[in-house]
């Protein structure tokens, strides 16, 4: 996630002239535990992947871990877009409370559930509360400090306290899974979630809606339908084989979808994705970058998951300390991209940390049964630093080559295009190693995809970011 879901400018315009005067830490702490939660929530969970397929004796099948993975981020990604227009419409506090307690619901729903596919439902309701979450937290934010400094500090905040929610999610799953088993891992967010509800009541204002803004109901329709089944059709795959009629379905279905989504958004006059920002090479060249960098990150994280778990046969808390080189990497190495977008513009650090990726994909093809695991460590290393490293100079890139009223939205593109990337990561490098006959040989496989990922988005990044007319970087 980046720091900008919503148009800052439209929730500032909506403040309630009751906002404290005062930068109270009270507001900020309600709306950032909702956000940790959700950010958690997102990584927490690739650990207990294994142990669940387990549970519901999948026979180590990837398929239905895929799923549980997935659904998550594709209702996440496909509703990102058009739950800031819910808030305004409705309030951004209601639906920031209604995100949060259904986000508790549903948690509680994962952690009983009896089946594999109540599970998968559960998490695709996780990923609706998600959406809901993201976008109004940021905007109350804006709402609840009317200093400027207040406001940036606060947002600098939230943003730090995602990235370290992301990081810390596999250390943390491995403790609770080793100690209590799988499904505490969906019970952690209660006590987040619950004091988040209560702070939220007590002490975070409410804007006043405006009622004026579309939802573009059927673009958000269409949309769903495509990620779908597009996720469909890549994971079952790997699982059915790709000329099944399902599969063949779930592509046609993609296409059709595709197709008639941006036919939508080229004639409604207020979309949900306005495709006139794609006209600036800037703008366009960081949203692929975004969603190829989270294709080989997150399809790499699941595959290495399974790795340590299964074929090293590493106990679960190992497992999710053997990944904290790759997650531990996020708060240096995005605070040191800040620092040279800010003196040198976003294609150098991007191109940097890109190449840096790419070189630990491809030294990780050394990964093999018997392999030491300190070889491991500086591929990991690298592959958590060369991402963490890129993201904000992609999003440096978005919002300078984006009209200033329109920045709230370019960055919630580019968070969308991140979003599918995850999903799409997981579903193809999960369905590569399923089809393959031996582990070691899918997960090389793995790596090299996603190696080639981080190096288009070198391809992009040099020959796209910062061509044409856009803003000056400190706009930003």
């Amino acid at each position: 996630m980046s720091l900008d879901d919503v148009n800052p400018p439209a929730a500032v315009a909506t403040a309630d002239p009751r906002a404290p005067k005062t930068a109270s830490r009270l507001p900020l702490v309600a709306l950032c535990l909702g956000f940790f939660m959700v950010m958690l929530d997102a990584t927490i969970v690739t650990v207990a992947l294994p142990p669940i397929g387990k549970d519901f004796a999948t026979g180590g099948d990837l398929t239905g871990a895929q799923w549980v993975a997935d659904g998550y981020t594709i209702v996440f990604a496909g509703l990102l877009l058009s739950a800031g227009s819910v808030g305004d419409r409705l309030g951004s506090k209601p639906v920031f409370q209604a995100g949060l307690g259904l986000f508790v619901l549903t948690s509680v729903g994962c952690g009983i559930a009896p089946s594999l596919w109540f599970l998968v439902v559960m998490r695709l309701l996780q990923g609706l509360s998600a959406a809901l979450v993201v976008p109004t937290s940021l905007a109350l934010i804006h709402a609840s400090y009317d200093r400027k400094e207040d406001r940036a500090r606060a947002i600098g905040v939230w943003g730090g306290i995602g990235g370290i929610a992301a990081a810390s999610g596999p250390v943390l799953g491995g403790l609770l899974v080793s100690a209590f088993g799988w499904r505490s891992v969906f019970y952690v967010n209660l006590p987040f979630g619950l004091l988040g509800l209560v702070l939220t009541a007590r002490h975070v204002i409410a804007p006043r809606p405006r009622g004026e803004r579309g939802l573009d109901l059927p673009a958000q329709i269409l949309g769903i339908l495509a990620l779908g089944a597009l996720t469909l059709a890549i994971i079952e795959g790997g699982h059915r084989g790709w000329s099944a009629p399902l599969v063949v379905a779930a592509f046609v279905l993609f296409a059709v979808c595709g197709a008639a989504f941006l036919l939508v958004e080229g004639r409604v006059g207020n979309p949900m994705l306005p495709l006139s920002l794609f006209r600036h090479p800037s703008f366009s060249g960081a949203t692929a970058v975004g969603l190829l960098l989270n294709i080989g990150f997150y399809g790499q994280l699941f595959v290495v998951t399974f790795y340590f778990q299964q074929y090293r046969h590493y106990a679960v808390l190992w497992a999710g300390l053997a990944i904290l080189p790759q997650t531990a990497m996020a708060g240096l190495a995005s605070a040191l991209g800040g620092r040279m977008t800010a003196r040198s513009g976003p294609r150098t650090p991007m191109t940097l940390g890109l190449l840096v990726g790419t070189a630990g994909f491809f030294a990780l093809l050394v990964a093999g049964s018997s392999t030491p695991y300190w070889v491991l460590v500086l591929p990991l290393a690298a592959i958590g630093f060369g991402t963490a490293f890129t993201m904000p100079a992609a999003v440096a890139a978005v919002v300078e080559s984006a009209p200033a009223e329109r920045s709230g939205v370019a960055s919630g593109v580019l968070n969308a295009s991140r979003q599918v990337g995850s999903a799409v990561g997981v579903a193809l490098l999960g369905s590569l190693v399923a089809t393959q006959a031996h582990f070691e040989t899918g997960m090389r496989v793995g790596s090299v995809i996603s190696g080639c990922c981080f190096l288009a988005g070198v391809l992009v990044a040099v020959t796209t970011v910062g061509r044409g007319p856009g803003r000056q970087p400190g706009a930003a």
